[in-house]
């Protein structure tokens, strides 16, 4: 009986001596994580930032592993690293800090970045990265649905969490260059044609409903006869501005889009229908929101038109319009460079192809990299 009391003693005291051991500072854990060294090279180059982000409490880093950054090194998408693009670099870095400790995600969540506006991004409250839990890891999307997955078991340091990830995040692009890198080229043509590209990429908050090619084709007829008033009348009833409709926000309810006119949201069975056409790609992040695309295009003239689940697509809103051979708008639209998942429904969270050869983001503000880090500690400090 008094082996056994010892025993349990023993245990007890062992255990309360792990609990006591103190977590190592963020650059004492990243250090010792040899997966990590080329990661711990780079942040190496930025003493400042890596002081301000061993300073903050409550974060989540999502740290590449070496595979990762030599893979990224490789792409197109890389040539910024390798060429010691400072500014970027550290926008890049800030997109993999999460703001909050999460050492497990029980659900789909929008979790905001270090990364904020004006530079890269113009999403209240910093850029997104999805995060979908499965049954051994969290996939992680970012632009152009680019997929990161999660490795091995979370990290604990002094401000938070590290998780190791197999792939480098791509910070989300504005709207018309998405449009062009996930081939909807329908779009970022009629955008062109329209004069809205530089409106739409300068809006925030946004959420945007885009047809994909199909659905520019299937109403081909009636195109080539728009004015740039009834293009332009068109393509803004597409958008909605100051609220980011993520796939978890969405649900049945109206919204005013920026043409003016409401567009209405529909939940039937996990599927999002607007107006009468259907949600087939979920979650496409954006510098300035999200994008959603769909099968139709939508018909400010005819908003009352209403889902119906039951058919595979649904009905042109553009009553007597026929099909074109070739998609309307696409002559002159540049080639896309880059590859994302936007020709199957993947269903209300997305899924994704490597996008590593994705270009580089656009800068959305004109403020220096030292604002916009200095902006961002205070974010996650207050």
């Amino acid at each position: 009986m008094l082996f056994k009391s010892l025993a349990l003693s023993a245990l007890a005291s062992a255990a309360l001596a792990q609990e006591a051991q103190p977590q190592p500072d963020l650059t004492t854990l990243l250090s010792n994580q040899t997966e990590l060294s080329n990661l711990t090279t780079y942040l190496g180059l930025f003493p400042d930032f890596v002081g301000q982000l061993g300073s903050l409490q409550n974060i989540t880093l999502l740290a590449p592993n070496n595979e990762a950054f030599a893979t990224f090194l490789n792409s197109s998408a890389g040539a910024a690293l390798a060429q010691n693009d400072s500014a970027l670099i550290q926008a890049v870095f800030s997109y993999h800090v999460l703001n909050g400790s999460y050492s497990n995600f029980s659900e789909v969540a929008f979790v905001p970045t270090l990364l904020q506006p004006p530079q890269y991004a113009n999403v209240t409250g910093g850029q997104v990265v999805q995060a979908v839990p499965g049954d051994n890891s969290t996939a992680f999307f970012s632009g152009l649905l680019a997929n990161a997955s999660s490795t091995g078991s979370p990290l604990n340091f002094t401000g938070g969490v590290v998780h190791i990830i197999d792939s480098v995040l791509i910070i989300p692009q504005n709207v018309s260059e998405t449009a062009i890198q996930a081939n909807l080229t329908g779009v970022a043509g009629a955008l062109m044609s329209a004069d809205l590209v530089e409106t739409v990429d300068g809006l925030t908050d946004v959420t945007v409903f885009a047809p994909n090619n199909a659905a520019f084709e299937a109403i081909g007829s009636a195109l080539p006869n728009l004015t740039t008033e009834d293009l332009t009348s068109i393509l803004t009833y597409h958008v909605v501005e100051g609220t980011v409709g993520y796939s978890t926000l969405l649900g049945n309810t109206s919204l005013q889009t920026v043409q003016g006119a409401n567009i209405t949201i529909t939940v039937i069975d996990d599927e999002v229908f607007v107006n009468s056409a259907r949600v087939v790609v979920a979650d496409v992040l954006v510098a300035n929101g999200v994008v959603h695309v769909i099968d139709n295009v939508l018909n400010p003239e005819n908003a009352t038109a209403t889902a119906n689940p039951s058919e595979e697509t649904g009905s042109p809103a553009f009553s007597g319009a026929s099909s074109a051979s070739d998609i309307p708008f696409t002559s002159g639209v540049p080639t896309p460079t880059a590859s994302a998942a936007t020709e199957s429904a993947p269903g209300a969270t997305g899924a994704s192809s490597s996008s590593a050869d994705a270009a580089m983001p656009r800068m959305t503000g004109a403020m220096g990299a030292a604002a916009l880090f200095g902006g961002a500690a205070l974010v996650l400090n207050m």
